[in-house]
């Protein structure tokens, strides 16, 4: 019998939106068991709504969704992002550099697709969003991880990043505000990056699904508006902002020296063709999302429920022996530190796996989001307060007796 195999291409990409982990989570809740998942950003499960304006403009207009769009989008939503890019003060604009795609993920994939050679080094943050470095890898090029400093709030090592550039370094990934930390980058720490990206001619990646959801009065720089004579694509969406996530509508703005890479721009239209439009009754919302009121606001101001969660969940992990978390500013994850010597811990995978089976429990480890070592694990804050009180008392209970083999 033929047996047929996955591509080698990819035997290197390290990103599982399954894993071990999940797929037993799957299995304890197809036995009846209740499992209390702090393990994705999908706001719908819990309760949060897409504003009424946003859910009756996709139905009124499904009828004249129904046939392909342009490649890029339709007019209407290209412009209100166009417009929406320049009240961000993102230079050298014009409706030919807006892009809509089925979410952020296939935009991220579409550009590196179309930008690396096999070879090609991109310097990555760590923790970072793990489809970053998947794509890259299938891609073909070489992942360089650069750290973020826990210490200095999850800012990026401005001097780690220096020392990993080489000949083979093409471009920079900036993902602010971050996932999985939480941090939101000061000026001076993207003027930081703008000077090195400068100085070797390196393009700027920059990945903005969360510059919405910022909390405590935090300002969102978008690095694009910073560096007008690199060459800079800038990523967002409605997915978290308007809780959408499920309707796959995101977008990527080209702005800056597009001169440097008129010949890659040339690549990324290509592959925009290729996939023939994006979800075009998603698109339709875009005008209206990006124009009209942003419920959004309610739930990350000073009384809003997500900041409510945020500071509950802050406290509460903190309070936990051998647990450290810095508090988030932006999004909805942290990224507690484990005292990996007061618990034995030197596989982050088994300790999530353990914490399910013995407490029910679902987080993801630190080395899914290529932290390097085995001391963290993300949590996300989205579960009523009811339900993140009750996960850590038992991952305190759970960690009280605690030791890894």
């Amino acid at each position: 019998m033929r047996e047929f195999k996955k591509s080698s291409k990819l035997d290197n990409v390290l990103y599982d939106v399954r894993g071990p982990v999940v797929e037993e989570a799957d299995r304890m809740i197809a036995k009846g068991i209740e499992v209390l998942k702090l393990n994705i950003g999908n706001p719908a499960p819990f309760g949060f709504r897409a504003p009424e304006e946003v859910i009756y403009d996709m139905a009124s207009n499904l009828r004249d969704s129904e046939g392909y769009s342009d490649s890029k989008g339709i007019w209407s939503a290209r412009k209100a992002i166009m417009q929406y890019a320049q009240t961000r003060d993102i230079p050298n604009l014009a409706m030919s550099d807006i892009y809509t795609g089925n979410g952020v993920s296939e935009l991220i994939n579409l550009c590196l697709s179309a930008l690396l050679e096999n070879g090609d080094e991109i310097l990555i943050p760590a923790p970072d969003y793990p489809l970053w470095t998947a794509c890259a890898t299938l891609a073909g090029g070489n992942v360089v991880h650069y750290l973020c400093d826990e210490e200095s709030d999850w800012n990026p090592d401005l001097a780690d990043i220096e020392s990993k550039i080489t000949d083979k370094t093409k471009a920079i990934v900036v993902i602010n505000p971050n996932n999985p930390t939480g941090a939101v980058y000061p000026k001076e720490i993207l003027e930081g990056i703008v000077k090195i990206a400068r100085e070797h001619q390196l393009i700027i990646f920059s990945d903005e699904i969360y510059d919405r959801l910022l909390m405590d009065g935090n300002e969102h720089i978008s690095i694009a508006s910073l560096c007008p004579d690199l060459f800079c694509i800038t990523f967002s969406g409605l997915s978290k902002s308007h809780m959408i996530a499920g309707f796959r509508i995101g977008w990527m703005i080209l702005s800056g020296n597009k001169d440097m890479a008129k010949d890659y721009i040339e690549g990324i239209k290509m592959l925009s063709s290729m996939r023939l439009c994006s979800n075009v009754p998603a698109q339709s919302i875009v005008q209206t999302a990006l124009g009209g009121h942003q419920s959004v606001k309610g739930y990350v101001n000073e009384t809003g429920r997500v900041t409510r969660q945020r500071d509950f969940i802050y406290e509460r992990l903190n309070a936990i022996p051998g647990i450290t978390v810095k508090k988030p500013k932006a999004a909805f994850y942290c990224f507690p530190k484990i005292d990996i010597a007061r618990f034995n811990i030197h596989d982050d995978m088994q300790f999530a796996y353990d914490l399910l089976r013995k407490e029910r429990v679902l987080i993801v480890q630190g080395t899914g989001f290529n932290w390097p070592e085995p001391d963290h694990f993300r949590v996300v804050y989205l579960p009523r307060r009811s339900v993140l009180a009750e996960a850590c008392d038992k991952i305190e209970e759970f960690l009280a007796g605690y030791h890894q083999e």
